[in-house]
C-alpha cells in the first residue's frame, strides 16, 4: 500500500455532524460562535493491552515482545521502561499478531520509545475480527476490503511520541514492519475502544452457562454497535438500517433500558426519508419503523415523542394501505422487497412475510394511533389487517416466513412449528430472523426447542470463538472448521474466509452484528417472563418459560427501575418464582 495515513485514518461517518451529540463546554477561547457549533462525543475510551502473542514472523529480530502484554499508562517516557524492539536487517523485517481477547470498536494507540534517528518509521497495520483476516491481503477472493473502515493501512510512527490511528470493528492486529535497516523500539501497542459507558441494567443467569453466555454475547454484541447512533457493525456498515434494528432495540431495551441512540437512530432515519421513499430504499425497513416504534412506546410510555412521530406515522400508514387491495393482499413497489439475505431468492418465502410483516404494522399502527387520538386512522388500520389476515400465504419451507404468519396470527403458531420451525431443529436458522424463529417457537409453547436450538445456532458460533455474533451463519459451517481465534491447521476450514454470500462474502462478512443479538431480548422477555402490558411499564406480566432449564434469575430494566426475578423449577414440573417490582410497576402473574 503506498497511501499514508498518519495517525488519524477514518471518520466515523458525515452524518454524525448532521446531529446533535453530547453536551459540553470549549475552553473560552473559542469565540461563541465557533463554540455554539462544536459537537462533543456522548462515547467514552479505554485502552486495553494486548492479552496474547498469537504469532511472529522472524521473530528472533523482535526482543521483548512479551512487554506488550504488560498494562501501558499511554505516556510516552525517556526512562528506561520496559520496551519492545522491532529490528528490520539484513533484508528481513519482523512481524507480530496480537489478540485483544474479544471483538472491540475503536483503534490503536502506539506509544513509541528513543531510538537513534528521528526519522518516522513505516509500519503496516491490519486489523481482523478473526485471525485470518488480520493475516490476509485485501484480494477479490479474500473478500477482505477497505470500504466501510480501514482495515489495512500505512502508517507513520513518530520517535519519541503517541499516535492514534483508526475506527474499526476487530480482535486482531498484524504488525509489519515495513523498512530495511531500521529499529522501532515500542513502549505500547493498545486498542483504544470507543463505546458508551452505560450500565447493565439487565442481567441473565441459569442453570446452563452456554445459555448464560449466550445472552451476555448478545447484549455485548449489541453495545459495540451502541455508539452515537445505534448502528448494526462495527466493522460495517456502521449505518443507521431500519430492519437491523427492531431486535437491536429489543435487545437494548433488555439490557440497557432506554437510551438516547434509540430515538436519535429512529428520527435520523425518518429525516433522510422524505415520504413516499421507503427507509434505507427497502418497503420493509419501513415497516419495521412502524414496528419498532410500537415496542418503545410500549416501554417508555412517552406520548410526547410519540406525537413527534405522527404526522410521519399516519402519512406513511396511509401509503401502506394504499398497497393492499380489497382482498387484503399486499402490493408493496417502489423499494426492495426484502427480508433477509438467506430468503432473498425465495420469492414465495419473501411474499409470505411481508403479508404477515404489513399486517402486524397495521395493528402496531393502530395501537399507537388509538393512543394519540386519531380513532378513524387507528379504525382503518384495523380494518386492513383483518382482510389481510383472511389471505394465508404460501410460506413454502422458510423459518423465515413461517415464524411471521405465525406472529402476526394468520396460522396458528403450533401449525407453524410442527410443519417447519421445528423442522431440522437449528437448520435454516438465520442469524436476523432468528429472533422471530424463537418467538414463534414460544407461541407454540415449544419453549424447550426454542432453547435448544439457540443453543445449537448461536452456541455455535461461540464454539467456533466467537466473542460477538455474526452476521450470518449456518451450523453446517461447523464441519471440520477451524476457529476463528486460531490460525487455520492444515486440513483444516476458514470458515471467516469460505463462507458468506450476498454483501458478506468472505472476510467482509461481519463478526459482530447488532441483528444477531436477538437470543439476549428473547431469554428476558420470554424465559425470565417479563412482558410489557401497559405503555411504561406499570404493568407487566411475568410468566416464565424455563423448557428443560432448573433457575432462572435475572433483571430487566424499566422507566421506574429493575425488576428482579428469580424462578426454580420444582420437583413436580411447577414454577416457583420470586418478584421484585420498582415502586409505580404493577406486576401480574
Amino acid at each position: 500500500m503506498k497511501k499514508l495515513l498518519i495517525c488519524a485514518l477514518t471518520m466515523y461517518t458525515a452524518a454524525l455532524a448532521a446531529q446533535p451529540m453530547g453536551k459540553g463546554n470549549l475552553p473560552p477561547v473559542f469565540p461563541k460562535d465557533v463554540a455554539e457549533k462544536a459537537q462533543f462525543d456522548t462515547r467514552t475510551r479505554a485502552y486495553i493491552s494486548p492479552v496474547r502473542i498469537v504469532w511472529t514472523q522472524n521473530g528472533d529480530l523482535i526482543s521483548g515482545a512479551e512487554n506488550l502484554l504488560l498494562q501501558g499508562n499511554g505516556q510516552a517516557t525517556t526512562a528506561n521502561t520496559p520496551r519492545t524492539v522491532f529490528t528490520s536487517k539484513e533484508g528481513k523485517r519482523p512481524s507480530i499478531l496480537l489478540d485483544f481477547g474479544r471483538e472491540v470498536h475503536g483503534g490503536l494507540q502506539f506509544v513509541t520509545c528513543i531510538r537513534a534517528s528521528t526519522k518516522p518509521v513505516k509500519i503496516r497495520v491490519r486489523l481482523g475480527e478473526s485471525t485470518g483476516e488480520a493475516m490476509c491481503n485485501i484480494t477479490e477472493e479474500n473478500g477482505a476490503t477497505n470500504d466501510h473502515a480501514m482495515r489495512d493501512y500505512t502508517i507513520e510512527l513518530p520517535w519519541l511520541g503517541v499516535c492514534e490511528v483508526g475506527n474499526s470493528g476487530f480482535r486482531f492486529v498484524r504488525i509489519d514492519m515495513l523498512e530495511d535497516d531500521v529499529e522501532l523500539p515500542i513502549k505500547e501497542i493498545r486498542a483504544s475502544l470507543l463505546y458508551r459507558d452505560v450500565p447493565y441494567l439487565g442481567s441473565f443467569r441459569s442453570s446452563d452457562p452456554r445459555v448464560d453466555s449466550i445472552w451476555m454475547t448478545g447484549a455485548y454484541t449489541l453495545h459495540l454497535n451502541l455508539q452515537e447512533y445505534l448502528v448494526e457493525a462495527p466493522k460495517r456498515d456502521r449505518l443507521v438500517w431500519l430492519g437491523d434494528l427492531h431486535p437491536e432495540v429489543r435487545t437494548a431495551l433488555a439490557v440497557f433500558g432506554d437510551n438516547e441512540a434509540l430515538s436519535r437512530g429512529l428520527d435520523f432515519a425518518r429525516d433522510e426519508t422524505p415520504l413516499p421513499g421507503w427507509m434505507n430504499g427497502m418497503c420493509s425497513y419501513s415497516l419495521w419503523w412502524v414496528l419498532i416504534h410500537r415496542d418503545y412506546y410500549k416501554y417508555r410510555g412517552d406520548l410526547n415523542y410519540l406525537r413527534e412521530q405522527q404526522a410521519y406515522l399516519s402519512d406513511l400508514l396511509k401509503i401502506l394501505m394504499s398497497k393492499v387491495d380489497a382482498e387484503g393482499r399486499e402490493h408493496l413497489d417502489g423499494g426492495g422487497r426484502f427480508l433477509d439475505w438467506p430468503t432473498s431468492e425465495d420469492q414465495k418465502a419473501v411474499d409470505a412475510g411481508l403479508h404477515a410483516l404489513m399486517l402486524m404494522t397495521f395493528e402496531a399502527g393502530a395501537e399507537m394511533l388509538d393512543a394519540l387520538g386519531d380513532k378513524d386512522l387507528a379504525a382503518q388500520c384495523t380494518e386492513t389487517a383483518a382482510r389481510m389476515k383472511k389471505i394465508v400465504p404460501d410460506y413454502t419451507t422458510s423459518k423465515q416466513s413461517a415464524a411471521l404468519i405465525a406472529l402476526s396470527g394468520i396460522i396458528p403458531a403450533q401449525k407453524a412449528n410442527d410443519e417447519v420451525l421445528k423442522v431440522g431443529g437449528a437448520h435454516k436458522f438465520s442469524t436476523f430472523y432468528g429472533y422471530y424463529m424463537l418467538q414463534a417457537q414460544g407461541l407454540a409453547g415449544d419453549y424447550a426447542g426454542a432453547i435448544k436450538n439457540m443453543k445449537d445456532y448461536w452456541g455455535g458460533m461461540l464454539d467456533l470463538g466467537a466473542t460477538t455474533f455474526w452476521e450470518d451463519f449456518d451450523i453446517d459451517w461447523m464441519k471440520n472448521a477451524a476457529r476463528i481465534d486460531e490460525l487455520t491447521p492444515a486440513g483444516k476450514v476458514d470458515v471467516h474466509r469460505t463462507y458468506g454470500d450476498y454483501c458478506y462474502k468472505g472476510y467482509r462478512h461481519s463478526l459482530a452484528h447488532g441483528w444477531a443479538s436477538g437470543p439476549t431480548a428473547w431469554l428476558s422477555e420470554y424465559v425470565l417472563g417479563v412482558q410489557i402490558v401497559e405503555p411504561g411499564c406499570k404493568v407487566v406480566k411475568v410468566e416464565p418459560h424455563l423448557g428443560d432449564l432448573q433457575w432462572v434469575e435475572g433483571t430487566v430494566p424499566t422507566p421506574y427501575g429493575v425488576i428482579k426475578v428469580r424462578h426454580d423449577k420444582q420437583a413436580d414440573g411447577s414454577v416457583k418464582s420470586k418478584i421484585e417490582a420498582p415502586k409505580g410497576v404493577k406486576v401480574l402473574k
